[in-house]
C-alpha cells in the first residue's frame, strides 16, 4: 500500500507539470488560460499559437503519461502502472502548480494507455483522428475516442484492474470534456482551424 501511495503522489507531481502553460510562458510570456478557450491544453495552443507549438505540448503531455507509468511498474508492479496513469491525468487535468486549473487529460492519458494497452490505445488514436477529421470538432473525437477506449477493453476484457482503469479514464475525459458536450449540443462548438491569436 506504501508502494502505491508513493506511485500516486509522484505521477500526480509529474502530471501537474503543464506543458501547455510552460510552453506559451516560454514563447509569449504569458499564461495561455487567458486565451481561446482558457483551458491549459494542447487544443487551445493549436488555437492560439499554432500547430508547432501544440505538437510539442501535445507529445509533452503524452511523455508524461509514458514516464508516470514506467515509474509505477517500476515501483509497485502492473498495478502501480495502472494507479500512476490514473494519477498523472489528475495531474493534469488539476495542477497543483497552477491552482488545480490544467487541462482535459487526453494528450496524457494517451501516453499512459500506449505504455499499458498499445494496440487499444492506437485504435482509440486511430478513431479519435477519423471522428475530428470528418467532423472538424476536436472535443468530439477526443470523447469518443475515450469512449471507444473503454468499449475496446469491455471487448478485449484482461482484467478487472484493467478495466476499472478504463472506466476511469475515460469518466476523467468525458467530465473534462462536459463544458464541451455542452457546446456541441447548442452548436456553438469551435470547429478545428478556427484561430484566436495572442496579442
Amino acid at each position: 500500500m506504501i508502494k502505491i501511495i508513493i506511485v500516486a503522489i509522484l505521477s500526480y507531481l509529474i502530471g501537474s507539470f503543464n506543458s501547455a502553460y510552460f510552453f506559451t510562458n516560454y514563447i509569449k510570456k504569458t499564461d495561455i488560460r487567458k486565451y481561446g478557450s482558457g483551458n491549459a491544453g494542447a487544443t487551445n495552443v493549436m488555437r492560439v499559437l499554432g500547430f508547432k507549438v501544440a505538437f510539442f505540448v501535445f507529445l509533452s503531455d503524452a511523455l508524461k503519461g509514458v514516464l508516470a507509468v514506467l515509474i509505477g511498474r517500476l515501483i509497485a508492479g502492473d498495478l502501480g502502472g495502472l494507479v500512476a496513469g490514473v494519477a498523472v491525468v489528475c495531474g493534469h487535468n488539476w495542477p497543483v502548480f497552477l491552482g488545480f486549473k490544467g487541462g482535459k487529460g487526453i494528450a496524457t492519458s494517451f501516453g499512459a494507455i500506449i505504455s499499458i494497452s498499445p494496440i487499444v490505445a492506437i485504435l482509440s488514436f486511430v478513431i479519435g483522428i477519423a471522428i475530428i477529421s470528418i467532423s472538424k470538432y476536436v472535443s468530439l473525437g477526443s470523447i469518443l475516442g475515450a469512449i471507444s477506449f473503454l468499449l475496446l477493453n469491455i471487448i478485449y476484457y484482461r482484467s478487472p484492474n484493467m478495466l476499472v482503469f478504463a472506466i476511469i479514464i475515460t469518466s476523467l475525459a468525458v467530465f473534462q470534456h462536459r463544458a464541451n458536450i455542452k457546446r456541441l449540443l447548442n452548436g456553438t462548438e469551435s470547429k478545428l482551424g478556427q484561430k484566436t491569436n495572442i496579442k
